[in-house]
């Protein structure tokens, strides 16, 4: 039996379950908040949707279906998540202009959690002039290190698509990042 079944396992245990939820959080808290912080900019909510996140898999971890890993369900609500907020703070299905991308990469550079050089803000601000696909894809495979199977499960894409919006968008960071 793998890592993750015994953790689901004991997930499924009511007798276990706050224990192994705990241990669910130490595995996997740190790579959610990334995943999700990518996508909300700030740390403050970040950790709203993270939290938000966490309730969402511990009342639904009896109906997981082991159909794909645990990771990539816990992604796939965690990317939810980050879709509800942002769609709830009207800050999805804008039109992308320089002076939003501006905004976005000042925020970014005012936090005090980031501790990025110009060359990561450079390229946060490149990311930030993607189309949301090709945003979320590229931060999804170069970020969290998911492989395009494990991103065309969480977003119900192929493949194929996934690889070809990926390497558009490494193209245009190659062109960009050192005018």
């Amino acid at each position: 039996m793998s890592k993750e079944e015994q953790l689901l396992a004991k997930l499924r245990n009511p007798a276990l379950k706050d224990t192994a939820f705990n241990e669910l959080l130490d595995t996997y808290q740190e790579r959610l908040y990334w995943h999700i912080r990518k996508m909300v900019i700030t740390h403050e909510n970040a950790d709203d949707v993270l939290q938000n996140t966490f309730i969402r898999v511990y009342k639904h971890i009896q109906n997981f279906q082991e159909k794909s890993s645990l990771h990539t369900w816990m992604f796939r609500i965690a990317y939810n998540e980050s879709i509800r907020y942002l769609e709830k703070n009207n800050k999805k299905g804008y039109e992308i202009s320089e002076e939003f991308v501006e905004e976005k990469v000042k925020i970014l550079s005012e936090d005090t959690y980031f501790n990025g050089d110009e060359i990561q803000l450079k390229l946060h601000k490149i990311i930030e002039g993607f189309t949301e696909k090709q945003k979320r894809v590229f931060q999804m495979k170069y970020f969290d290190e998911l492989s395009f199977k494990e991103i065309s499960e969480l977003l119900k894409v192929s493949e194929n698509t996934l690889k070809s919006a990926y390497y558009t968008a490494v193209k245009i960071i190659e062109e960009k990042i050192f005018e």
